[in-house]
């Protein structure tokens, strides 16, 4: 059976349909915690999401007295989304790389669960716990929230999370970075009109992952969450617009982005762990809210590893399949978290040629340009461990010969050090030589030290009577 066979197996294994599989999966292996109802929406849900951050996901019942539970922290750890897809961690780059090769298209539904309950009299404020995270937010925010919006065009949807802040009983403030959304809102503004648009909140750990695939226009992120899931997603169409989202998931708000109107949005704590900054964004108008009867609300505290790392993955597989079509010696890519999984990217380098790590750094530069510093090394060293990385570079790279300084390129906005997006690339080559002497680079290692079963040689009784150990 060839890998996309594989693929598609393991994904048939995946344990979570939807997120309330996934909260029972969380919760079997406990890393679900339950805090005590009422806590409070402003701070308080985000200080203890932050501290249990990648260790547990946490359920807050009743907050602030609302009686709409609320959940975070749903794929703060790596492990966890490898095993939302049922693969290992090794495994998880390629297998997200067929999904977003290999789309299944969606199967649409007459009825719903999310459509148990139709609101059309909306109070945001009122019918969802809105949390406010970080101190100088500018108020509450939807950060959970997969907005889909159909190309004006073609009618092909896009996905996408965009932070949104509460405007108002019926408003949101949006930022639109110059991506699908935006290209589509465009296309409507133009023409004089609204964009219809779908913010779906509380889907499955897959769902939500393949939100954030990195992917030409008009490719539907459903679809590839199908492929993830290994089945068609279900869907169901608005009841406002023809925009279909999915069936399973615990609400929907129904809008639109309206023309020649920008309002202040921001500033919002993002992921390079600083605020973004106030300034007129685009502005949504919602129309009605639907939703399961017992609904459950999922927020993403910005900045933690949740908001970290539904962003790194895609991006590290699609960073992946685009060196190794120039350089298949390329074994592995990792955003690293000090890089706050954008801008500093580890490359693991089968090297054949001299040189060849150089054109690899420039490679990596063209996947992505939020891409600020990238390491390339052998493929002895663990792109996943920080100390690895920084030890190669202490001990295979020399400034004057293996940097690689590209002035005034295209960054990331959100990046404080750029001037308005614009700054610095840096590339080292933290490759051995090929002619290098081959006990100059050859690793001190201790046979036996990764095998010797320490429950068989060491006793089990507490230290500190070394006397009585040696018999005196």
């Amino acid at each position: 059976m060839g890998e996309g066979g594989r693929g598609v197996e393991a994904a048939r294994n995946a344990p979570a349909p939807s997120l309330r599989d996934w909260l029972d999966h969380l919760a079997a292996r406990g890393l679900l915690a339950v805090a005590r109802p009422g806590v409070a929406l402003r701070f308080g849900l985000a200080a203890i999401a932050k501290r249990l951050d990648g260790i547990k996901a946490t359920l807050f019942p009743s907050p602030d007295g609302h009686a709409m539970p609320v959940v975070s922290g749903l794929v703060s750890n790596r492990a966890w989304i490898a095993d939302a897809m049922g693969v290992t961690e090794r495994e998880m780059l390629r297998r997200f790389l067929h999904a977003a090769q290999n789309p299944l298209p969606w199967r649409e539904v007459a009825a719903a669960p999310v459509q148990e309950r139709i609101e059309r009299e909306v109070d945001l404020g009122a019918l969802l716990p809105l949390p406010t995270h970080n101190e100088h937010d500018s108020g509450p925010y939807i950060t959970a929230g997969l907005l889909i919006a159909r190309n004006p065009a073609s009618g092909v949807q896009n996905v996408a999370i965009h932070r949104l802040q509460l405007g108002g009983k019926r408003r949101l403030g949006a930022l639109l970075l110059p991506r699908h959304t935006n290209l589509f809102f465009e296309a409507a503004e133009a023409a004089g009109q609204a964009l219809p648009v779908a913010i779906v909140i509380g889907v499955d750990p897959l769902t939500l992952l393949a939100s954030q695939a990195i992917v030409p226009v008009d490719h539907d992120e459903l679809e590839i969450a199908g492929a993830l899931h290994g089945r068609p997603l279900e869907v169901v169409k608005c009841v406002t617009s023809e925009v279909r989202v999915p069936a399973a998931a615990e609400i929907v708000l129904e809008g639109r982005l309206l023309p020649d109107l920008r309002e202040p949005e921001g500033p919002f704590g993002e992921f390079p762990q600083y605020y973004g900054e106030r300034a007129d964004r685009h502005v949504i108008e919602i129309d009605a809210v639907t939703m399961r009867a017992d609904a459950l609300f999922h927020t993403i505290v910005g900045g933690g590893l949740e908001h970290l790392l539904l962003g790194a993955i895609p991006r590290e597989a699609s960073l992946l399949a685009h060196l190794q079509r120039s350089f298949p010696g390329v074994r592995d890519v990792h955003l690293s978290r000090g890089g706050t999984c954008r801008y500093h990217l580890h490359v693991q380098l089968r090297k054949r040629n001299e040189g060849e790590a150089k054109n690899v750094i420039l490679g990596a530069f063209a996947g992505h340009y939020d891409i600020k510093q990238v390491i390339v090394v052998d493929e002895d060293v663990d792109i996943h461990d920080p100390t690895e990385v920084e030890w190669a570079v202490a001990t295979r790279s020399q400034a004057d010969r293996d940097l690689v300084i590209i002035a005034d390129a295209q960054g990331s906005k959100l990046d404080p050090s750029a001037r308005g997006g614009v700054g610095a690339k840096l590339g080292i080559d933290a490759t051995i030589p090929l002619d290098a002497p081959k006990m100059r680079f050859t690793r001190i290692r201790v046979p036996g030290e990764a095998e010797v079963a320490l429950d068989r040689v060491i006793d089990p009784a507490p230290g500190g009577d070394w006397r009585k150990a040696l018999g005196r």
